[in-house]
């Protein structure tokens, strides 16, 4: 009997610490098991979020750039069919200057320098033109620009600068400075003060490339002419 009263509740305990043990492992299993999921599942899910806006969004940008660009050239296109055929005429034969004088060097095959220095003149009295524009456009009374300091002060920064082209002696200084004043007219005219019509907001955009490249052709034919002039001179004194 008394050993049956020992070993009765040491089996019991024994009993109670198997379950324990066998509890605990069971816990620690399931703990790693859902640990181990985790670490293996969260980093796939969390990268497949972060990459899926890059999938989804860069797609639609490639497709819409070509449709915005061409929709930007077509607008481009019928603002200058929009302009009215006097100002377009006009501002297409003011260009024939600028355009004139490096054909004629090209057609030549020679550096003139009396067509630069015309060039230049006719640019300074086109970059004075286009800022006393903005004068006649601010002075009427129901005319959406102000002749305030912004509107008339900043109209007299081009034919300052085109005065000071004409200061130069060497035309590429000139033609420098001149397409300068160029470029600071078409950025007054076109993002800082108040605008003008769609129509000659692009015809002076047009118009202004084209200056500015005529100028910039004036310049490199006047280097390579002169290093051309030189090489020559210098076969020249070596042949005598």
């Amino acid at each position: 009997l008394q050993l049956q009263k020992l070993t009765g509740p040491s089996l019991l305990l024994c009993g109670k610490k198997k379950t324990t043990w066998s509890s605990l492992a069971s816990w620690l299993r399931r703990d790693a098991h859902l640990l181990s999921t985790s670490l293996r599942l969260k980093p796939a899910s969390v990268y497949t979020a972060k990459l899926q806006p890059f999938h989804t969004s860069l797609p639609t940008f490639k497709k819409k750039a070509p449709a915005e660009s061409e929709a930007e050239s077509q607008k481009r296109v019928e603002s200058l069919k929009d302009s009215p055929k006097a100002a377009l005429y006009l501002s297409l034969g003011g260009l024939i200057p600028f355009v004139a004088v490096p054909l004629a060097m090209v057609t030549q095959g020679t550096y003139c320098p009396e067509l630069a220095s015309a060039q230049i003149a006719y640019g300074a009295a086109t970059a004075s033109f286009l800022g006393g524009m903005r004068w006649g456009f601010a002075l009427p009374e129901n005319s959406p620009a102000k002749p305030d300091w912004l509107n008339l002060a900043n109209s007299t920064v081009p034919p300052l600068l085109a005065c000071q082209a004409l200061l130069f002696k060497d035309v590429t200084q000139g033609a420098v400075m001149l397409m300068l004043a160029l470029g600071i007219a078409l950025h007054y005219d076109i993002s800082l003060l108040p605008t003008y019509p769609r129509w000659f907001k692009v015809l002076r955009v047009v118009g202004t490339t084209v200056m500015v490249l005529s100028l910039l052709a004036t310049v490199v034919l006047k280097a390579v002419f002169e290093e051309e002039q030189g090489d020559d001179r210098k076969i020249w004194q070596n042949t005598k």
